[in-house]
């Protein structure tokens, strides 16, 4: 009798355990790219090595109770309120097309999901479900899990995953970090669809790491409500690569991808830092007392609409003291 499908798989996978997982980087299409090549047979070691599962194994990813979900969503806190619209928004663009929509805790706890009804069935039989515990100990080899690990944009296509009953599987996840730099969450699309085509698979990746850039913009605007948030320069797509300022121009927050655009440590944001010393091509003007009293009267004159007489008094002082201010600040006309 030949060997299932499943049971061929897992014969791969300890094959290429024993032969220190160089198999897995050759039986990988070369088109998926050096690093997730790379991540698979690390993911692969661990989970054979480290976790020491059992790639042929059937048992479902473990499920929490209610009790236990509704304490991780708790901990989620802002975050997963901030998450629900571009969830739905992720959900618009692919669940037409037989995928789900999947939020996970740093734990690889599923806590929210998208799908649509007639999927439900399907995706609860893979385990793909709200309180399903998707960490790479326990599941090995999987998009969410190896996400987290690894800490950055990853695909695990079908015979990528370690376990066998998931090798019919795409999953696509990027990590969500939160204000401090931390890794909060992961953003996740699967499908059990094997007409799935690599193009679209691609651009499902990409929507996906979008998505999770958005959350963690949003997220970190509304941690420093009252800062102006800056985009750090050069920082391209990286639409998540902010800083917050506050009035006085310090810096009292950065985002993990600006800490990496500016080599920032933790260290270095305990306490507040001027804007100036991080970007080197921001204004010094702040530091500069006559520079920072030129805009206090050019914000007042804004106010008044040029009446000078109206500005002097905003800023309780006599007409003629802003008039030797302007004239002292090169201000008048």
């Amino acid at each position: 009798m030949g060997r299932s499908p499943g049971n061929a798989h897992s014969d791969r996978v300890l094959e290429a355990l024993a032969k220190g997982a160089a198999k897995a980087d050759a039986d990988s299409r070369a088109d998926r790219g050096a690093p997730a090549v790379s991540a698979l047979a690390a993911s692969w070691r661990r989970s054979g090595h480290l976790h020491a599962l059992d790639p042929a194994t059937p048992k479902l990813p473990a499920r929490l109770t209610a009790a236990e979900i509704a304490d991780a969503r708790a901990r989620l806190g802002r975050l997963l309120a901030i998450a629900q619209a571009s969830l739905d928004r992720l959900f618009l663009a692919v669940g037409g097309v037989g995928c789900s929509v999947l939020l996970a805790d740093a734990d690889g706890t599923v806590l929210e999901r998208r799908g649509a009804r007639g999927d439900d069935a399907t995706f609860e039989s893979w385990g793909l479900w709200t309180g399903a515990v998707w960490s790479e100990r326990h599941e090995g080899t999987n998009a969410i899990g190896t996400c987290l690990v690894e800490k950055r944009p990853l695909t695990i296509d079908r015979d990528q995953h370690y376990l066998s009953r998931n090798a019919r599987l795409f999953c696509t996840t990027a990590p969500i970090f939160d204000e401090h730099g931390q890794l909060k969450a992961a953003l996740d699309v699967s499908s059990c669809r094997a007409d799935l085509t690599e193009g679209f698979s691609r651009l499902i990746a990409t929507t996906v790491a979008d998505a999770a850039r958005l959350i963690e913009a949003e997220n970190f605007r509304q941690a420093f409500p009252h800062a102006r948030i800056v985009l750090t320069p050069d920082s391209e797509r990286e639409i998540n690569s902010l800083l917050a300022v506050d009035r006085n121009d310090l810096v009292i927050g950065a985002t993990r991808a600006a800490r990496r655009a500016l080599n920032l440590s933790s260290s270095a944001l305990a306490r507040p830092v001027p804007a100036g010393d991080l970007i080197k091509d921001a204004t010094t003007e702040g530091d500069d007392i006559d520079a920072a009293e030129r805009a206090v009267l050019k914000r007042a004159l804004a106010r008044a609409g040029g009446n000078v007489s109206k500005a002097a008094k905003e800023l309780d002082m006599s007409r003629a003291t802003l008039h030797r201010k302007m004239k002292r600040l090169g201000l008048e006309r």
